[in-house]
């Protein structure tokens, strides 16, 4: 069990995660230091930053953000899954991601590197046309914690956002009370009460809050909503 899952079972309310998916480590940066001083749960170096800054955008993430901080590292893996989540931990990253449309035995790899290295492993079911089969072979595989995710593409092209499935992460938790799910895809401050609803254990935020005017506030409305005493 990594440090995502433990702080998931002991405080037993939503974290927030700040997805910073930019593509310049100086503006992920920036965003860091404007938040400076709020106690943000779970801080996310973004897919596109990792493309263009590479792994060393996880490891000066990390050297940043206060220790008691998560910071997970969207590697959206597709393949080499425990090459990638050792990539992950050499760099000082508690959390990797790995791609639910991947092939069982990378998912599988992934995982088991996981529980090696003593860092959590999320899949994400980003492209998943059939969530609720593939969640079962999940599982069973040892997935502890999957994210339910409305890509950008598909949040632009097909008006799909996290809201869409605040229903299906409910029947989800009926069926695997024990799994841990988390949302993102487009979610905003009007959003809180939908999601939360959900049963969701982490909820995932960006644009809301990077693109934000004064980014402070939008980022202590959901502390707020979900319980944190700020």
């Amino acid at each position: 069990m990594g440090r995502l899952l433990r702080r998931i079972e002991e405080l037993r309310k939503p974290l927030l995660q700040l997805a910073l998916d930019f593509v310049r480590l100086e503006d992920a940066l920036n965003i860091l230091r404007k938040l400076q001083g709020l106690e943000i749960p779970v801080v996310e170096v973004g897919t596109p930053l990792i493309k263009s800054e590479g792994m060393k955008a996880v490891s000066i993430i990390r050297s940043v953000v206060p220790e008691e901080t998560i910071v997970l590292a969207d590697t959206k893996t597709a393949d080499v899954g425990a090459l990638e989540v050792g990539l992950v931990s050499d760099a000082g990253g508690d959390v990797a991601t790995v791609l639910a449309s991947a092939d069982d035995e990378v998912i599988k790899s992934a995982l088991e590197e996981g529980v090696k290295r003593g860092i959590d492993v999320v899949v994400d079911t980003v492209g998943v046309r059939d969530v609720s089969s593939r969640i079962s072979e999940l599982v069973g595989f040892g997935g502890h914690i999957i994210n339910i995710h409305a890509g950008i593409d598909v949040q632009v092209l097909r008006g799909v956002t996290a809201r869409t499935f605040v229903e299906t992460v409910k029947k989800l938790k009926t069926i695997y009370p024990e799994t841990h799910f988390s949302i993102s895809g487009g979610i905003k401050p009007r959003d809180i009460k939908d999601v939360l609803s959900s049963g969701a254990s982490v909820v995932v935020v960006g644009s809301a809050i990077t693109r934000a005017e004064n980014p402070r506030d939008v980022v202590l409305q959901f502390l707020r909503a979900f319980g944190y005493g700020v």
